[in-house]
């Protein structure tokens, strides 16, 4: 989209333009918008800018309009009364911005406390495994609850890295949340939930008996270290067995996350009616989550992307039901997701709230104001939304190292009572 500069004199009503200035130097929302009133073209005009940036394929150029230009007196009064609206609005606006970023802190904060819990479960697993499992019930419980009772939950993208060799505890942190979250949304009781998040937990504790070379692998698994590879879930069963006090109900779950409805999952080549219900939700998400997440980063896809192959490889095979509220509850746009709103700008969805699913809050990119004290914005229906997804690896490197799409996508939950 090519832009030329024109003198703000020159700026007509329906004209597409871009301030280039500080958006904080201004009164308007955005720095990019269409003209629509004499007022506004007022205001540009009173910013003392030498230019501003004139999109021509965007502007409604030579459009008749039955808008009289008022006199210059009254013009000025009426664009004095709008540039103390738009500044008005524009500090809700920068309040709420900072509140989000607070609410981001406090829920960041939280999901590293959550790390370290399992850090130190999984480290006591083998030496003592009682306590281990005392406090991963603990953990599990106040998430649930969390969860559990919410009249509306923030789905939080968390912008902490991940180290590599703390994957799987990432992994297995983000697939007992998204399960939890999802099991509540399929309607299922309080105690299931909750044995649900325990499962998704150790679900691939199993995994600690196979040789990390295999784990690490980034080609194809030979038939040998497949076969090996298969056998993490029945090693997880006999690994939990020996705490004694993990619930016997949740071995089903562990045993059977990687079954497939159509008979050609593991360990037992089950069909639909032989696995559990609650191990299909963890299936469901830990698809997800692989898709996002594998061996070979530079196969890693976005969470939106992930989405839409999920629902487009995996019928047949996963609950269609369970999928398709799995897209529901992530939203159309997850967190994690790079977008271009209807203004132009670029962003990367950081929250979604489940009451407002097409319309999350988005850290926007602005070249004028240092990354870590960028806008996060709420968008609003009939103001700002998104008009389409970006791969990261489209992104000018000036954009993408602003953002700082993440290779490691980590989610936690917070009630909304707002």
């Amino acid at each position: 989209m090519v832009a030329a500069k024109i003198s703000p004199n020159q700026v007509k009503i329906g004209y597409f333009i871009q301030l280039p200035v500080n958006w904080l130097k201004h009164p308007f929302i955005t720095n990019k918008f269409k003209v629509a009133t004499y007022e506004q073209i007022a205001i540009i005009q009173s910013l003392a800018l030498e230019f501003v940036y004139f999109f021509p394929e965007k502007s409604t150029i030579n459009q008749d309009t039955t808008q009289a230009e008022p006199a210059e007196t009254e013009l000025q009064q009426q664009a004095a009364a709008l540039k103390l609206e738009l500044e008005r609005d524009k500090n809700t606006r920068i309040e709420l911005a900072k509140e989000q970023r607070r609410q981001i802190q406090r829920t960041e904060k939280a999901f590293e406390q959550s790390m370290v819990q399992i850090r130190n479960i999984m480290t006591k697993i083998g030496s003592r495994p009682l306590q281990a499992v005392d406090e991963a019930k603990q953990m599990i419980n106040q998430i649930a609850d969390t969860i559990v009772n919410a009249d509306a939950l923030v789905l939080h993208l968390i912008s902490q890295a991940g180290k590599d060799q703390e994957s799987l505890y990432y992994h297995v942190l983000n697939v007992s949340i998204l399960s939890m979250v999802l099991a509540k949304n399929l309607g299922f009781p309080e105690d299931d939930i909750k044995l649900i998040g325990l499962a998704a937990l150790f679900h691939d504790i199993g995994k600690l008996k196979i040789p990390t070379q295999i784990l690490r692998k980034t080609e194809d698994l030979t038939a040998p270290e497949l076969n090996l590879f298969k056998l993490h879930t029945k090693y997880g069963v006999e690994l939990l067995k020996l705490t004694e006090t993990f619930p016997i109900s949740a071995f089903d779950i562990i045993l059977q996350h990687h079954e497939m409805l159509d008979g050609t999952g593991y360990p037992a080549a089950l069909t639909a009616t032989q696995i559990d219900n609650k191990a299909k939700v963890v299936a469901v998400v830990n698809e997800f989550d692989n898709l996002c997440h594998p061996n070979d980063i530079s196969k890693a896809r976005s969470p939106h992307h992930a989405m839409s192959h999920l629902f487009k490889t995996m019928k047949g095979k996963l609950e269609p039901n369970y999928m398709a509220q799995l897209i529901k509850m992530m939203g159309v746009y997850p967190p994690g997701t790079v977008v271009m709103l209807t203004d132009q700008r670029v962003g990367l969805v950081m929250s979604v709230n489940s009451e407002k699913l097409l319309y999350p809050n988005v850290l926007i990119y602005d070249p004028h104001i240092p990354r870590l004290e960028a806008p996060v914005i709420s968008l609003e229906e009939g103001k700002l939304a998104i008009e389409k997804v970006i791969k990261p690896s489209a992104l000018p490197t000036v954009i993408l190292e602003y953002l700082n799409p993440r290779a490691q996508i980590s989610y936690y939950v917070q009630n909304d009572q707002n």
